[in-house]
């Protein structure tokens, strides 16, 4: 193997303590989590004050980083709010702040000044002139604009000091702005995308009506839902772990603070996966990511994959549907590991007799048929259908505590 290839960190998206957990489990290196203030998702729960710091004792305890986003464009209003946020940052322990701003990073330094800072890919970064500016700004890590191709993102590290890191986005959804800055929610629904709180109305679907003529509706589709003309595929790199390692990225980064803990435990074991089994390989040129790894990927929501610009070439549009691609669904969650199966926690309805797909915290993913399913009155039923019920799975093997369930849908 090289000696001088490094190996990346695999840092993964948590919106709430479930998620970080789930992050934590199933094999990240680092985890990014928001506050209530300051960060570019208002959806999830996010972490206030206590929360950040049990967040952040959790992830030590694992011997893990977490870095707090602070990556909003802030308002002249919202600047007196900074100082104390920041320095609560700082106190709690986090390892690194997340900025966008310029204000924020001189603000950071000020009041934070003792926490690492990475230069959001907000900032835009595409050239060494840039990164290198940030890195004597202060910053550790630059998170590289998603519109780069491997051949930029090479050069870029050619160019750059050896202690500067990158970052690099690797799975999840993409969007037509250029890294994350839009206005079209702004502009069309008064929600400001560079403050944490989008629409999302690239993902809804448009019709056209003639202007001279009214209510002359013409439909333009693919099929009959509608054209969803702004519609991004989602990212999926997890065939390309050599190129991206020999590039030099420092950080695989998965989007997703938004997704669910089930989402970011099977992306987050898939990429933890492949890049481990790469290095154990010896970091061949031909390494191919192992099917059974690349499956997993299927067993989430996801829109249809591609590699995004790393190739050279725009990502393209999803025009057929505004929806995800659902093959498998969350059936329950294994609370407690038995001889005779699991106690789980139902998640979504399935029936005795279910070939059950099981996701562990380590090890490889299995099937079990549901052979026996015991309620907490120690009735045995045929289904599941209250959600979050608690009950005995009966299978023929055990199934490990933390383990995620899966039921592939019909017809699919």
């Amino acid at each position: 193997m090289n000696n001088f290839i490094t190996k990346p960190e695999i840092l993964s998206p948590a919106g709430d303590m479930e998620a970080l957990s789930a992050a934590l489990r199933f094999g990240a290196d680092a985890v990014y989590v928001g506050g209530t203030q300051f960060s570019m998702r208002t959806s999830p729960k996010n972490f206030d004050a206590e929360a950040l710091q049990k967040a952040v004792e959790m992830t030590h305890s694992f011997g893990k980083k977490l870095y707090l986003t602070c990556n909003i464009l802030p308002r002249e209003t919202e600047l007196s709010l900074l100082p104390d946020f920041l320095k609560k940052a700082e106190k709690c322990g986090v390892d690194a702040l997340i900025i966008a701003d310029m204000g924020v990073l001189s603000l950071a330094q000020k009041y934070a000044p003792n926490t690492a800072v990475h230069m959001s890919t907000q900032v835009g970064i595409v050239n060494s002139e840039s990164a290198k500016t940030l890195r004597n700004m202060g910053a550790a890590r630059v998170v590289l604009a998603r519109e780069l191709s491997f051949r930029e993102i090479i050069e870029i590290r050619r160019n750059i000091p050896a202690d500067l890191e990158i970052e690099c986005f690797v799975h999840g959804a993409m969007c037509v702005s250029f890294s994350g800055r839009c206005l079209i929610s702004e502009y069309l629904t008064g929600r400001d995308p560079n403050r944490g709180d989008c629409s999302q109305p690239c993902r809804w679907k448009y019709h056209l009506y003639e202007e001279n003529r009214s209510g002359n509706f013409y439909p333009v589709f693919e099929e009959d839902g509608g054209t969803y003309l702004y519609n991004s595929r989602d990212m999926c790199m997890i065939d390309h772990i050599p190129e991206l390692v020999k590039a030099g990225i420092s950080s695989f980064k998965i989007e997703g603070r938004a997704k669910t803990s089930y989402y970011t435990a099977v992306v987050t074991n898939a990429y933890r996966k492949a890049l481990d089994a790469y290095f154990e390989a010896g970091c061949p040129d031909d390494f191919t990511t192992p099917d059974l790894i690349k499956e997993e990927l299927e067993k989430i929501s996801h829109r249809e994959y591609n590699t995004g610009f790393y190739m050279g070439h725009t990502p393209g549009q999803t025009t057929e549907n505004g929806g995800y691609i659902r093959r498998y669904d969350l059936v329950a969650l294994c609370e407690e590991e038995r001889d005779f199966g699991g106690i789980i926690t139902q998640r979504n309805k399935f029936y005795l007799g279910d070939e059950v797909d099981i996701l562990p915290p380590s090890g490889v993913p299995f099937t079990v048929k549901a052979l026996r399913l015991v309620d907490e009155y120690s009735n045995e039923v045929d289904s599941t259908p209250h959600p979050m019920q608690r009950l005995e799975l009966h299978a023929d093997r055990p199934i490990p505590a933390g383990s995620y369930l899966r039921v592939k849908r019909k017809n699919s």
